[in-house]
């Protein structure tokens, strides 16, 4: 079980991430509610690829649960019955969860590979939360912070299936992606936690302080960068897709505190780069937060000087998962330094 724990730490969260890009994938392309119902897709457990699967037809074998459109409306079989020559009411009941009732394939396939992703992150999460079972006499908290992560997962599945319930409120998937990330500060700690290298670095006590605060600003900076997507998304709605150089022009107060916060982020990062490299200090992946940040104040220029070129709005929802993650791992990192060093 111990040779599988930390594979499977690291199966669990490159997969999480996996989810993350996708479920970036599907904002981007407004792939949301490809699948008007939760869990299934239309019905299916494999989703349709035509639209006139989702037709009613003459003589056709329809199952329980299996869903059609007819007059733009989604329709639910009541139960598995062969259609007659005429439609029978009888057999369908309204779905009464939302009235979205469109059907796009790409859409379908987009939302389902993310809803796939995470399915299979969900039983790596479980097949970890199992094998954590090895640490329960010597470090409990490894298998209570394990099965946490799969009680976390549930409640993220419940939280999309809430975020297509509500034809794709802006608030939930902000917090949907939340709970991603507490997802992935959990298995990061889950690796760091089993790591068997002893670190041998010293003064890292105030750089643990500053990464902290890094870190601290990362998740504000997420949080008012979700608050500017929900307007974009709501500005979309009201002028379309296709006016982009609109979306900004009257911008919210969250737009200039998020855009002059990421001056103090490159500032502060840079600041703690400089007390790394000029204490000598073996934290190398301090470049890769950098060079993170870098690329992630270019994508939001290029946003908004350029109109949302096509991919920047998923490669700075990434970049940004991947900056909160990789903080977090240097955090982690200094301070199991401290507590190795004072321990001895």
């Amino acid at each position: 079980m111990f040779k599988l724990f930390r594979p499977l730490a690291k199966t669990s969260l490159i997969l999480v991430y996996l989810v993350i890009i996708a479920g970036a994938v599907v904002r981007m392309t407004g792939s949301g509610m490809g699948c008007p119902d939760w869990p299934k897709c239309f019905g299916y457990y494999i989703p349709p690829t035509e639209a006139s699967e989702l037709e009613w037809q003459p003589q056709r074998a329809f199952k329980e649960g299996q869903v059609i459109i007819k007059d733009e409306s989604l329709w639910v079989a009541t139960k598995d019955h062969i259609a007659g020559n005429t439609y029978d009411e009888t057999y369908w009941t309204a779905y009464e969860k939302h009235d979205y009732a469109i059907f796009n394939a790409t859409h379908t396939w987009i939302e389902y590979i993310n809803r796939l992703l995470g399915a299979l992150a969900g039983l790596a999460t479980l097949f970890l939360a199992i094998a954590s079972f090895y640490f329960w006499r010597t470090k409990k908290k490894i298998t209570i912070i394990s099965w946490i992560v799969v009680f976390g997962m549930l409640f993220q599945a419940w939280l999309g299936a809430t975020v297509v319930y509500s034809v794709l409120l802006p608030s939930r998937i902000t917090i949907h992606m939340i709970m991603a990330l507490v997802i992935v500060a959990l298995l990061i700690y889950l690796l760091e936690e089993t790591s068997s290298k002893l670190a041998k670095v010293n003064g890292t006590r105030q750089i643990n302080r500053l990464l902290w605060l890094a870190l601290g600003l990362t998740i504000i900076q997420i949080i008012l960068g979700t608050q500017v997507r929900q307007f974009v998304d709501n500005q979309i709605d009201v002028i379309g897709e296709q006016a982009k150089a609109l979306w900004l022009s009257k911008p919210t107060l969250q737009f200039y505190i998020h855009r002059s916060l990421s001056i103090l982020v490159v500032l502060f990062n840079g600041w703690i780069a400089y007390q790394i490299f000029s204490k000598k200090i073996r934290l190398t992946k301090m470049n890769w937060v950098l060079t993170l940040i870098g690329i992630e104040i270019l994508t939001g220029i290029a946003m908004y000087y350029l109109d949302f070129p096509f991919g920047s709005q998923p490669i700075h929802l990434v970049l940004a998962s991947l900056l909160f993650g990789l903080q977090f791992y240097l955090v982690l990192e200094t301070q199991k330094t401290r507590t190795t060093i004072e321990t001895l």
